[in-house]
């Protein structure tokens, strides 16, 4: 499995550089839709990150256009909370690609309105507005490695000294 985390027009570095962190630590690909909320080079983002910057595969777009444009064949889904099938409906592709939306908005409705069919949600507390984007991503991230048996990652652990 292969996932790539599609972050359009993301605005808080702090969420930006917890959902690097989650990439680095599943090996997931991160591709940022401009225009950024922030300086890719901001402390916030950096610590956020922590040091995983050096495991990173990260990705750059000046637009939805762009992205699509290098991706002509991508095989995508859109967390949206205006979805109607729950995330754990689908079963997601060995290379998928996963679009979440900016803090504020998430992704455009006229976007979501073309490609509803593959619009999946996160279900939560009706007149709830929506979950943090980092945590949502790991949500996300999860359940597609859930589905490919966590593949290529270390599983086990142990309390040192009782190895």
């Amino acid at each position: 499995m292969h996932i790539n985390i599609v972050l359009v027009e993301p605005e808080i570095p702090q969420n930006t550089g917890n959902i690097a962190r989650t990439c680095a630590a599943t090996g997931a690909s991160l591709h940022l839709i401009e225009p950024l909320g922030f300086r890719i080079d901001d402390a916030k983002l950096k610590r956020a990150g922590l040091d995983y910057w050096h495991s990173l595969d990260i990705h750059y777009y000046r637009g939805l256009d762009d992205f699509f444009e290098k991706h002509p064949n991508a095989d995508f889904y859109c967390f949206s909370t205006k979805a109607e099938k729950d995330y754990t409906q689908i079963q997601y592709p060995p290379e998928t690609y996963l679009l979440f939306g900016k803090e504020t908005r998430g992704l455009p409705e006229d976007f979501l309105r073309e490609h509803y069919d593959r619009c999946v949600r996160l279900p939560m507390r009706q007149g709830l507005r929506s979950l943090n984007l980092s945590n949502a991503v790991a949500i996300g991230v999860y359940e597609v490695l859930r589905q490919g048996n966590f593949d290529g990652l270390q599983c086990a652990g142990a309390i040192p000294g009782e190895e």
